[in-house]
């Protein structure tokens, strides 16, 4: 049995259990932190840990308001050329939501207007505006590995993650597993653009 859940006068027909699975995998992040970084992405130098900055990973829809789910990012300060850079995270450069939602809203911008992709990704329970969905598909993020699932594309990085999540109650998801299920950091996709300066990056952790 489906539910229907009624948008801008539209009726969307969505599996429950899709919901949940899409809900309990960007719940679980809740709080998760990613403290690892090998060496400087700029020079390869050494690093040191520098303090801890809060992101938005995603913003869900929960009893009918909205929230927001956020993770913790290390930062690191780089000994050899003074940047400031931080840990791996399941982030592209110059988004403001985490890969696997930016994964999931590319995917449906092939089959639909950007209209119907916010209003699927918010009966699936993901609040994405028109523009945002806008501006990602008009970038080049890669091939998004994706199966289908109830009839739309869900991205691997997304699925992943949601069975990372299964049965761990009181044993939360800690950082470098949620990174594998995400399948970052990529070492096939290359950024549509640089890391940036570290003032342009402190503007995307807000």
């Amino acid at each position: 049995m489906q539910e229907r859940i009624t948008i801008a006068k539209k009726t969307l027909l969505v599996p429950p259990m899709l919901v949940d699975l899409v809900g309990n995998a960007l719940t679980a992040m809740d709080g998760v932190k990613f403290t690892s970084l090998d060496a400087c992405p700029s020079c390869g130098g050494q690093v040191t840990g520098h303090d801890l900055r809060p992101k938005r990973f995603a913003v869900i829809l929960e009893n009918g308001k909205e929230r927001t789910i956020r993770v913790f990012v290390k930062r690191f300060y780089c000994r050899q050329c003074g940047s400031l850079c931080y840990a791996d995270a399941p982030f592209y450069p110059d988004t403001r939501l985490a890969s696997p939602v930016v994964d999931l809203c590319l995917l449906l911008s092939q089959r639909m207007p950007f209209n119907r992709v916010a209003e699927h990704l918010r009966a699936l329970g993901i609040v994405v505006d028109r523009g945002t969905v806008r501006n990602y598909a008009s970038r080049d993020f890669g091939t998004i590995p994706a199966t289908e699932l109830f009839g739309l594309p869900l991205p691997l990085s997304l699925l992943n993650l949601a069975i990372s999540t299964l049965g761990r109650e009181g044993c939360p998801i800690i950082g470098t597993e949620a990174l594998a299920a995400c399948g970052l950091p990529p070492a096939d996709r290359a950024a549509p653009r640089g890391r940036g300066f570290p003032e342009e990056r402190d503007q995307r952790y807000n």
